[in-house]
Parts: C-alpha cells; structure tokens; sequence
C-alpha cells in the first residue's frame, strides 16, 4: 500500500449521487451522521460514479496499489467508513477507495485498516524478491501494529499477493522497463526505487 491522494469529485456527482442520496435519507428519517437500520437498505446511487472512480485514480487499486483493467469487471467502490457506520458517507465522493473486489471482501465494514488517503510514504516496505511486505520499522511501533492489522484485514501477505507482487519485479528485472512498472505496479515500482534497483 502507498499513499494516495484524493482526486476531485466529478461535475455530476452532486446531482447523481450526494443529493440523491440525501434526498432519499430524507424521505426515510435516517440521519447523515447515524447508522441505517441495515446498510443492504441503502440505494446505490454511488455506482453512477464506478467509472469516474476508475478513470480518476488510473485504474489503481488504493489497497494492493495494482493496476487493473475496468474491462475484467474487478473494479469496485470501498466505502472508507462503512456505510453501516454512517448513512451520509455513503453518498461521500471523499469516502470513495477504488478498489478490486476482493480487497474490498476482505476490507468490508471493518475499521481496522489503514486508509491509503492519509498514510505516510513508506509505510509499508517490501521483499521484492519473495513479495512479502511488513511495516517500515522506522515509523514505530504504533504504525506497525496498524500495518500488521491492514495486512491481516486484507490478506496482503497471501501465497498468491506475494507471488504477484513477486512477479511483478521479475517482469522488471528481465524487461528493465520502469514506467512499465510504475503504471502496472505503483508499489514494487516505490520499493524498487526506494531501495535503488531501478
């Protein structure tokens, strides 16, 4: 995981989405700021701005910080703060992690994970050689222990996440192509530069 910075709100989003949203929390008495009765109640509204999301954040992923195709129909939309949490945010363009399907599985309503919004550069560092990432020692013990969370939560350490991750670099290693890599794999590209093999 890297940072990511929050991309503007599309021109439609407001009508498309926020109001529609408000407008029919309204309707229903739940306030913005409390939990919906069940969060399956909810319209989905937000899936008017799937693509926009995609389009903003370059297809990446905020969680795995991997590239992927809208085409593969793995793109989805991660509420930061559950909407189980607070009915307001569902309909929140801020709230809006662009993420693959199974991270956003694994992620679901729970707040145990670090938000890629406000995290530190370098927060996470990796072996590039076996895929397997760890929290950079040099932001302390609290910020580790909330790496180790955001790695359990999301399974990052998995056979098949270190393994991509993994082969990610060797396509680098034998292509030698780093705006290649930079654009499929922003993470191994980071980890790559950070530690001088680019």
């Amino acid at each position: 995981m890297i940072p990511v910075t929050l991309k503007p709100e599309p021109e439609n989003f407001d009508t498309d989405v926020r109001q529609r949203g408000h407008a029919w929390l309204g309707e229903k008495g739940i306030a913005l700021t409390k939990a919906p009765p069940k969060a399956s109640i909810l319209p989905t509204y937000w899936r008017c701005s799937n693509k926009q999301l995609w389009e903003a954040y370059f297809g990446v992923c905020a969680y795995l910080a991997i590239y992927f195709e809208w085409v593969t129909g793995a793109s989805s939309t991660d509420h930061f703060i559950a909407k189980s949490r607070h009915a307001g945010d569902a309909y929140e363009w801020n709230n809006y992690r662009l993420c693959c399907m199974g991270a956003n599985r694994n992620k679901t309503k729970f707040d145990d994970v670090l938000d890629p919004f406000s995290l530190a550069p370098d927060t996470f560092i990796l072996n590039l050689v076996t895929g397997c990432i760890k929290a950079n020692p040099a932001h302390g013990p609290a910020v580790g222990a909330a790496v180790k969370k955001t790695i359990r939560r999301l399974t990052l350490n998995s056979p098949e996440h270190k393994a991509m991750r993994a082969k990610h670099f060797s396509w680098y290693v034998r292509n030698k192509d780093a705006c290649l890599l930079k654009e499929l794999s922003p993470f191994v590209w980071n980890e790559a530069k950070r530690q001088g093999l680019l």
